[in-house]
């Protein structure tokens, strides 16, 4: 029954948890990286998924499909830090 009011509040109680938990790790990575969100894993996956999102027609396959990709690209290549590649970018721009 998906109108089942307990049912219903025990899948937020769950996707709550989920939330908590992964905002957890994305701050333990953010602290064991030294560095700021711009330099996590997470974001990297995640941009890397949306720009593969973007080529594909369908959204939501795109989205799962991207999202997946990004984070494996990610955690096993050396993508580079996109806080530093905006940081030389902008200061390149305010030396011209």
């Amino acid at each position: 029954m998906a109108d089942d009011p307990i049912t219903q509040l025990k899948d937020l109680v769950d996707l709550k948890d989920q939330l908590e938990d992964i905002q957890r790790r994305m701050e333990d990575e953010i602290q064991a990286g030294g560095g700021s969100f711009l330099a996590s894993p997470f974001l990297k996956g995640f941009l890397a998924g949306y720009i593969i999102a973007r080529l594909r027609s369908p959204a939501l396959v795109g989205v799962a499909l991207g999202t997946c990709t990004g984070i494996y690209a990610a955690q096993n290549y050396n993508v580079p830090n996109i806080e530093s590649t905006l940081k030389d970018y902008f200061s390149s721009l305010k030396r011209k």
